[in-house]
């Protein structure tokens, strides 16, 4: 975040996790090209838009995971420790970690989400279907260094991060993310990561437009969320959602596309647009599993374990903290 986005910020009186969302709304819409953080997708409609989508025909990795994590979830009981906390790095909703919870013997769950409405009342849920299980949810931002709950300190630790979500991350980034992980987690730690895989363009294509156009509606709310939480005037109407698949870099873009040329103003600050000019929102990076396994290797982690669906759509991987 620059000087004066952090200045802007502060003079709106925002709480932090406000001041950072319109630093980086500020910081992002001047850079050229034009981005946002997928990370400020997830508000609670945003949150409840992307669990449409997962349910979606189109929407192949939520329910390949799902189908993998159901068929393994014995071999992952057996290399995880018991009375480990399982912390859920990005945690949504717990249709996933529900499958772990059911099969492995973890005394503690550490849910960890930016959306802190949604994230409490998931834990909610769990406390009551689980009443043995701990549950210690932190509202912070789970891509940036954050603190885990004193009452876990003594137990094991296994991190766990589905979704394909480190696909979202620039591998640079995606590097970032897995050495705090294993800084967070500490030493002889464990994660179990899902990792979407390359596959035939038309079935990525098709996964990021849906006929239905939740995709085209997940995506326009994060401009609905600057209009509300920092008083911008975007017209929603004005803009339209495109993804495309990137074959050079193994990955798809979101995009919203000014239809018009266009002002738009957030926080005092004036932005213009051309017309077809792009917001690049997020990319979704689709690995092979040799390059995924380089990737961990060179992020203090080795992998132990690797499983795909069938038609090799997708994977998960068990991850042990590296000497």
């Amino acid at each position: 975040m620059n000087v004066h986005a952090t200045a802007l910020a502060k003079a709106h009186q925002f709480d932090q996790q406000t001041s950072a969302f319109a630093g980086d709304v500020i910081d992002d819409l001047s850079q050229h090209p034009k981005r946002l953080s997928p990370k400020y997708f997830y508000d609670a409609a945003g949150s409840e838009l992307f669990e449409q989508i997962t349910l979606l025909p189109e929407y192949y990795p939520t329910r390949t995971e799902l189908g993998i994590l159901r068929d393994r979830g014995g071999e992952i009981a057996d290399i995880t420790p018991k009375g480990a906390a399982l912390v859920e790095f990005g945690a949504g909703a717990t249709t996933k970690v529900r499958l772990l919870l059911e099969r492995c013997e973890f005394a503690a769950y550490v849910p960890v989400d930016i959306s802190g409405d949604f994230l409490n009342a998931q834990a909610d849920a769990l406390r009551k279907d689980f009443p043995s299980l701990e549950v210690h949810p932190v509202a912070a931002d789970f891509t940036a260094p954050f603190a885990l709950p004193a009452d876990i300190a003594g137990r094991p630790k296994v991190g766990f991060f589905p979704g394909s979500t480190l696909g979202n991350f620039e591998p640079h980034e995606a590097c970032g993310f897995l050495r705090r992980a294993r800084e967070i987690l500490g030493d002889g730690a464990r994660m179990i990561i899902g990792v979407d895989l390359e596959k035939n363009e038309r079935v990525l294509y098709d996964a990021y437009n849906d006929a239905a156009g939740v995709t085209a509606r997940f995506n326009l709310n994060v401009l609905v969320r600057i209009n509300r939480e920092l008083g911008g005037n975007f017209d929603i109407s004005a803009f339209m959602h495109r993804s495309i698949y990137n074959r050079e870099r193994y990955r798809i873009e979101m995009h919203l596309i000014s239809k018009k040329a266009q002002n738009v103003r957030v926080l005092g600050r004036s932005f213009s647009f051309r017309p077809g000019e792009s917001i690049h929102t997020e990319s979704s990076y689709k690995y092979s599993l040799e390059r995924f396994t380089a990737l961990a290797r060179g992020t203090g982690w080795k992998v132990e374990e690797s499983w795909t669906d069938p038609a090799k759509m997708f994977s998960v991987h068990a991850l042990a903290a590296s000497d």
